[in-house]
Order: C-alpha cells, then sequence, then structure tokens
C-alpha cells in the first residue's frame, strides 16, 4: 500500500493511505502531492490515481486562504526586510533535496556546506550573520549581533547567500545532511516565529532571521537534549527544516502534554512549553535505555518529532565501528567472547 503526501501552499499532510489519498484528493486538488516511485511532487490533478476523483463542492474546494493576511499580521523588526517570495519542489524520499526556484533579484539563504547545485545565472555569496536586515545587512553592529547569535547556536559566522542575476528563473537546489524528511514552514502560518533545536536548518527565502533561544529553566537547559540555547527563525516567509528519519506533526490542545524523548525535538510554535521529567525511578532510569530525562511539551501548539535523530544515529554507527555486538547477546562482551567473535 502506497503512502502519500499531500503539499497545500507549502502545508503538507500525510502519510496517508490510498484511500485517505483519494478522499484528500477529493476535497482538494489545488494542490501537489508525492508517493514513493515519484521523482518530484506532481499537481494533484494530473496524478491517474486521482483523475476519476469527483470534484468537491465549490465551498469545500476553495485553497485556504492563509498566505496574504497571515503575511500581513506579522510584525517585523526594525529593518528587517519582508521575505522574498520562493517556489520550491522537494526530491526523493529519505534521501531528499529541495530546489528553489528564484525570480530576478529574488535570494535564498543557506547553511554552509548545503548547496547541492545552482544555476550558473544563481550568484553565491558569503554573508556575515543571516542577511535578513534589509539592504543586505544593515549596520555593522546587526550585522556582529546576528553572527554571535549563529556561533552560539554552534554554527558558523558566515551563512551563504544564493541570488538570481539572471533574466528569467534561476535554480538552487539544497540537500539534507542524513536520511530524513525537508519540511516547507511558511512561518506567517506560526506566527512568524518558530523554535528549532540548533543543527535542523537548511535553508531559507532572504527575509528569515535565524537567532537563538535561550530555555529559562536551567534544568531543561542541562538535560533537555538540545542543551540550553535552540535556534529561533523569525520572519514571513519560508523556511526548510531537515528532520531525522520520518517526521510527525502534533497539535497539542491547551494543557495537553506530550512526553518525547529528548533528542526527538525538532520544532515547535511559540506557545509550547518546553520542560523535562524524569523518566521514572532509579531503576528506570538506570536500566530502561531512555536516558535519565524527557521532554514534556505542553500545548497549546504545534510540535514536529523526528524518529531517528542523528545523536541516535551516530551513536549506533559508533558502536558498530567499534565492534560493539552487544545489543543481540544477554550476556553482552561476554557473550561474545563465548561465541568466538
Amino acid at each position: 500500500m502506497a503512502q502519500w503526501f499531500f503539499n497545500y501552499n507549502g502545508e503538507q499532510i500525510g502519510p496517508l493511505d490510498d484511500a485517505q489519498a483519494r478522499e484528500q484528493a477529493r476535497r482538494n486538488r489545488n494542490g501537489h502531492c508525492w508517493r514513493q516511485g515519484f521523482a518530484e511532487w506532481q499537481p494533484i490533478a494530473q496524478v491517474e490515481e486521482f483523475r476519476d476523483t469527483s470534484p468537491a463542492p465549490a465551498a469545500a474546494a476553495a485553497p485556504p486562504a492563509v498566505s496574504a493576511p497571515a503575511a500581513a499580521a506579522v510584525a517585523r523588526k526594525p529593518g528587517q526586510r519582508a521575505s522574498d517570495e520562493i517556489d520550491y519542489r522537494i526530491f526523493g524520499s529519505d534521501m531528499q533535496f529541495v530546489e528553489l526556484e528564484l525570480d530576478p533579484g529574488e535570494s535564498a539563504i543557506a547553511e554552509a556546506g548545503a548547496m547541492m547545485y545552482k544555476e550558473a545565472t544563481v550568484q553565491l555569496d558569503t554573508v556575515f550573520g543571516d542577511g535578513s536586515q534589509a539592504g543586505g545587512g544593515g549596520g555593522f553592529m546587526n550585522k556582529l549581533l546576528s553572527a554571535g547569535k549563529r556561533v552560539m547556536t554552534g554554527e558558523s559566522l558566515f551563512t551563504t547567500m544564493f541570488t538570481q542575476n539572471g533574466s528569467g528563473k534561476g535554480k538552487v537546489a539544497f540537500a539534507a545532511p542524513y536520511p530524513g524528511t525537508i519540511v516547507p514552514m511558511r512561518l506567517a502560518d506560526f506566527g512568524g516565529r518558530l523554535i528549532c533545536q540548533k543543527d535542523s536548518f537548511l535553508c531559507a527565502a532572504r527575509g528569515v532571521s535565524i537567532g537563538i533561544f535561550f530555555q529559562r529553566k536551567i534544568l531543561t537547559g542541562l538535560f533537555g537534549g538540545e542543551g540550553f540555547i535552540m535556534q529561533k527563525l523569525e520572519g514571513d516567509g519560508l523556511a526548510f527544516v531537515h528532520a531525522g528519519g520520518t517526521i510527525v506533526e502534533r497539535q497539542l490542545a491547551p494543557g495537553e502534554r506530550l512526553d518525547v524523548d529528548t533528542g526527538c525535538v525538532v520544532a515547535l510554535t511559540d506557545g509550547v512549553g518546553f520542560d523535562v521529567k524524569p523518566v521514572g525511578g532509579i531503576k528506570s532510569m538506570m536500566f530502561g535505555g531512555e536516558g535519565v530525562f524527557l521532554a514534556a511539551l505542553t500545548g497549546p501548539g504545534k510540535v514536529w518529532l523526528q524518529s531517528l535523530p542523528f545523536s541516535r544515529m551516530a551513536g549506533r554507527m559508533l558502536a558498530g565501528a567499534r565492534g560493539g555486538k552487544e545489543e543481540g547477546s544477554v550476556l553482552g562482551g561476554i557473550g561474545n567472547l563465548i561465541s568466538g567473535d
């Protein structure tokens, strides 16, 4: 059974099975869809499986009007420019990359080393900070502050900016650093601000500001998995966040709490409370295999979770490189000696 994903103006829905996908296509065909075997996102109306789908009633067929009103409602910082309106396509399933289509004069920003390819008319430039200030970066102190924030989150002092200088459209693509999912997020849809783990940002439209978010509670900072400092994305444009493995979106009601492995938190909206709690008693801490603390996320708001944190994948790879085969043996290393390993 195929797993389908739908995308409407940057809002992703899925995975859906065949029956759910047909129902989703019947309700709204004004978007794109993807499943295993597709090289890229396809217009819903052009996909063979949905061509016989009866059209939805006129009232339900209208796409949700979120872009213009939401963008207008986002307050910008002094000197911060409006984000460029860029088009994009996401390719692949478990090793994804995103291709951005830039109009003349439009720009995108990305982490150093994230670029996969670009057309010749797209100019690459390295800027101090994140380039979100109007006029290409504002004054020197604004640039210095922006760069300092990036250093505190473990990133480089510099950001790479890609600008289309030709007469037509130009394309530039950015690849995910490890297996997982690239998630497009229009910041205007979330009040203009998202909090995310410090290494999840991949690229964004020019005008998106990359800052820092401090955990106010010292225990959360020390044991929250992402440390005392997380990234803060602000603006009204598109930002692309990478998550390891499969990503899950959860909408939390006011007061609703979700306990999550600390490394599995990818991003959360501004109203979500983030705290840590012990996993249980001493026995659970020592032998439960889930660490000492869990992240307690409390609504209202939306959270994004990843099934494969990079730290977990790196730990398994390191154990394999050291010849660690203890996971399959009750006796651990002694069992390996007995079995001749």
